[in-house]
């Protein structure tokens, strides 16, 4: 099933890119916002390859010990049990966006200030459990799992398509369902659309609790203090790190568990601009060659290809094999992230990751001479000052 999601994403994509490209809209895709999309969103297919599975089960264990009753599988249950999916999201949602939290898990699905199917792919796997962890509800009711796991695949295929500009507003649609505009509306960073529309199905949620807004001007995506990086790592962990250092100053634990259960407008916006400052000092912005594009989607081909054989064969690896696996990947990712950011640091990443291959080429073989050479040859080119000096030349037209 998986495996199959990964051709279908990239369909509708090219759908929407090509439909953008008639209407004369390209400027939708901004390349780097997309290469970070997508980035994001391998990784989050990647590890939820190893924890799915786990919420499956917690679903029926939870059914088994401490459902509430036992629900029976009729058609007007179907009906039932969407409306309670959606309703359990709308809250999941939006307590997502007034904990702060919650708000580090879900906050990097608002970093792109794009807004098409890409942004769709911003989830990250710490998102995927604190929403998994929601869903748990369900069974607990009296749903069946089987049901239940149905009906998130629904759920989960509808939100895909509500992320995007090149549809319009739909009429009388738009008084049920959650739509693009509707959609647009909560990406958006205006004022007037902060913290409305937390709908995924249907709108009714957010007209009967008060957080619905309809599009009036044109959204502003993105945040209203904007992530001045595409660092993989950073899109993934800064909001932790503003509030762990929040928590730092607050010189109070009691402040601090104030602060961790607060929400994300009391905490101090300045700390963001003075960590980017300590931990992100070189960035700047890539020359957009033909060569540079080409040799980030070659990395980015790359991770999707290790990701669909990854899921593939997942059942056919050793531990050591998904190790390296998922470690070849997230590694690749960073590097894609390095990259749109022209850090120099990726020279020695890349070394790394030959260490990597070639480990794991040594490993299946059987031979130690190979590492061992491999391990010669990455001090060699480390240390080589033409071949890094070259090395820049051809990645960042230097």
């Amino acid at each position: 099933m998986v495996a199959f999601i990964i051709p279908a994403f990239f369909t509708f994509l090219g759908i929407e890119y090509w439909i953008a490209k008639r209407k004369n809209r390209e400027h939708l895709f901004n390349y780097e916002n997309s290469v970070a999309n997508i980035s994001v969103g391998i990784a989050e297919r990647l590890l939820n390859l190893f924890i799915t599975g786990a919420f499956y089960g917690l679903y029926y264990w939870v059914y088994e010990h401490y459902a509430l009753t036992n629900i029976p599988n009729h058609w007007s249950v179907w009906v039932l049990l969407l409306f309670a999916t959606d309703f359990v999201w709308y809250w999941y949602h939006r307590l997502g966006h007034e904990i702060n939290i919650f708000w580090g898990a879900h906050i990097v699905h608002h970093h792109s200030e794009d807004f098409n199917y890409t942004v769709s792919a911003r989830i990250t796997t710490l998102q995927a459990i604190v929403r998994n962890l929601f869903w748990c509800v369900l069974p607990f009711v009296g749903f069946h799992p089987a049901m239940v796991i149905a009906i998130l695949v629904v759920h989960g295929t509808y939100s895909f398509f509500t992320h995007t500009q090149v549809i319009g507003k739909l009429g009388w649609l738009e008084y049920i369902f959650i739509t693009p505009s509707h959609h647009g509306v909560h990406h958006a960073s205006q004022e007037k659309y902060l913290n409305k529309n937390y709908g995924d199905i249907f709108i009714f949620w957010d007209k009967l609790f008060g957080t619905f807004q309809v599009e009036e001007e044109k959204p502003v995506y993105g945040l209203t203090h904007p992530l001045k990086s595409s660092s993989f790592l950073w899109q993934h962990f800064h909001y932790y790190a503003e509030l762990w250092e929040a928590c730092r100053r607050s010189g109070s634990f009691r402040q601090s568990v104030k602060l961790i259960f607060g929400k994300p407008e009391d905490l101090d916006q300045s700390i963001r601009e003075d960590l980017e400052a300590k931990l992100l000092p070189e960035k700047s912005s890539p020359r957009l060659t033909f060569r540079f594009r080409a040799y980030v989607n070659v990395q980015i081909a790359g991770a999707l290809l290790g990701l669909t054989l990854t899921t593939l064969f997942l059942n056919e690896l050793s531990p050591f094999q998904a190790f390296i696996a998922v470690g070849l990947i997230i590694i690749t990712l960073i590097n894609c992230g390095a990259l749109l950011e022209q850090k120099r640091w990726i020279y020695y990443l890349e070394g790394i990751r030959f260490l990597a291959v070639s480990g794991w080429v040594s490993y299946e073989s059987g031979s130690i001479i190979l590492f061992a050479v491999s391990i010669g040859a990455v001090l060699f080119f480390g240390t080589n000052e033409s071949v890094e000096k070259w090395y820049f030349q051809f990645v960042y037209s230097e």
